[in-house]
C-alpha cells in the first residue's frame, strides 16, 4: 500500500512538472510570436519635445521589427498620472504599454491621491535613457561656477531666485537637493513650462534656471545665458561644461525616460519588448538621434529599471518631505 502511495505521489509530481514545463514552453512560444496585432504606446505628455520625439522614433523602429502597427497615443495631464493610469488599467497582454519620465518616481510622494499604485499596478520594461539637466544663470550674474554660486548665496541669504518648468519637476527637485547638500538657500519660482522661465531669466527678473540641457543650450551658445554646470554624474559628451559633482562629490540628478507595462503582463513578453527596444536603441542612427535630444541611452533590463525606480522613489520622497514641496 505504501509503495502504491509513493508511486502515486511520484506520478503527481511528474505530471505537475510536465505541465509546468509545458506552460513555460507555451509562454515562451507566445512571446516569440508577439505581437499578433496592433500595439499601442501611451505617451502621458502633450505632443512635441524631446521625449515625444524619442517615443515616436522607437515606435517606428519597433513597427519595422514586429511587422505590426505601433500606434503612439497621447494622454497628457495631472503630471503624467492620467496616461500612466490608463496603462495600469489596460489588459496585461503587452499590446498596451507606456512611456514614463521622472514623474513616475516622484508622483507617489508628490500626489497623494494617485489612481494607481506605482509598484503594484505597473511593471518596468526598460529605462530608455537619461535626460541631461543643466543650471544656467543670467549673463551678468556675479558668479560663474558652482563654488562661486554657493559662496554668493551664503553671503546673500534669500537674495537668489531660480526658475523651473514647474513645482515638483525633476529640475525643481534637483535644485532643492543641491541646496540641501551644499547648505545654501534660494527662492523657487515655478513656471508653466520652460519658455516663460527662460524669458524671465533673460529679462533679469530671476537669477538662475534649472532645465533640460538641450533646452537651454541655444541660449548659452548665443550668450544670452551663462552655463554654471550640468547635474549628471559625468560631463555631457562633446561639451566641456563642468558638473555639480566636481564640487559636491556623488551629486547626480538626471531625468529618466522609460517604458512600463501593466502588472501581470507575462514576463516573457516584457522581456521580448525590452530586448527589441534595446535592439532599436543600440542602432547607431538611433543612438545619434537620442543623443541629439540631449539624452544618454541606457537600455536596462526590467529588474534593473524596477530597482532604479524604487531607489528614485525613496530619494525624492525624502527631498519632497524635507522641502515641503506640493504639486501645483
Amino acid at each position: 500500500m505504501r509503495q502504491h502511495t509513493q508511486a502515486t505521489r511520484r506520478q503527481i509530481l511528474m505530471t505537475g512538472a510536465l505541465l509546468a514545463t509545458g506552460l513555460g514552453i507555451g509562454r515562451e512560444a507566445a512571446a516569440q510570436e508577439f505581437p499578433k496585432g496592433p500595439v499601442k504606446i501611451i505617451i502621458p505628455f502633450a505632443p512635441g519635445g524631446p521625449t515625444d520625439t524619442v517615443g515616436r522614433l522607437i515606435a517606428q523602429k519597433l513597427q519595422d521589427i514586429w511587422g505590426q502597427p505601433v500606434i503612439v497615443d497621447y494622454k497628457p495631464g495631472a503630471g503624467t498620472a492620467i496616461g500612466v493610469d490608463f496603462v495600469a488599467k489596460s489588459q496585461p497582454d503587452g499590446l498596451t504599454f507606456g512611456m514614463v519620465n521622472s514623474s513616475f518616481a516622484v508622483n507617489p510622494s508628490l500626489r497623494r491621491s494617485l489612481p494607481y499604485d506605482t509598484t503594484k499596478d505597473l511593471a518596468g520594461i526598460t529605462q530608455i535613457a537619461n535626460l541631461q539637466l543643466a543650471m544656467v544663470a543670467r549673463p551678468d550674474a556675479p558668479f560663474n561656477t558652482v563654488p562661486e554660486l554657493i559662496a554668493y548665496a551664503k553671503k546673500n541669504p534669500g537674495k537668489l531666485t531660480y526658475g523651473t518648468p514647474g513645482a515638483g519637476s525633476t529640475t525643481h527637485l534637483g535644485a532643492e537637493l543641491l541646496k540641501r547638500e551644499a547648505g545654501f538657500d534660494m527662492l523657487h519660482s515655478p513656471f508653466k513650462g520652460s519658455a516663460p522661465a527662460h524669458t524671465e531669466l533673460m529679462g533679469g527678473r530671476i537669477d538662475i534656471v534649472v532645465d533640460p540641457f538641450l533646452s537651454v543650450l541655444p541660449y548659452v551658445k548665443a550668450g544670452r545665458m551663462k552655463m554654471i554646470a550640468t547635474l549628471g554624474d559625468k560631463r555631457v559628451p562633446g561639451f566641456d561644461y563642468p558638473i555639480v559633482a566636481e564640487t559636491l562629490p556623488g551629486f547626480s540628478v538626471n531625468a529618466l525616460l522609460g517604458f512600463v507595462a501593466p502588472h501581470g503582463t507575462p514576463p516573457a513578453i516584457v522581456r521580448k519588448i525590452q530586448a527589441d527596444t534595446e535592439k532599436v536603441l543600440r542602432q547607431p542612427d538611433m543612438r545619434k538621434r537620442i543623443e541629439e535630444q540631449g539624452m544618454e541611452v541606457v537600455a536596462s533590463e526590467p529588474e534593473q529599471f524596477d530597482a532604479f525606480v524604487q531607489s528614485e522613489m525613496k530619494r525624492w520622497a525624502r527631498v519632497i518631505q524635507e522641502s515641503g514641496i506640493q504639486a501645483e
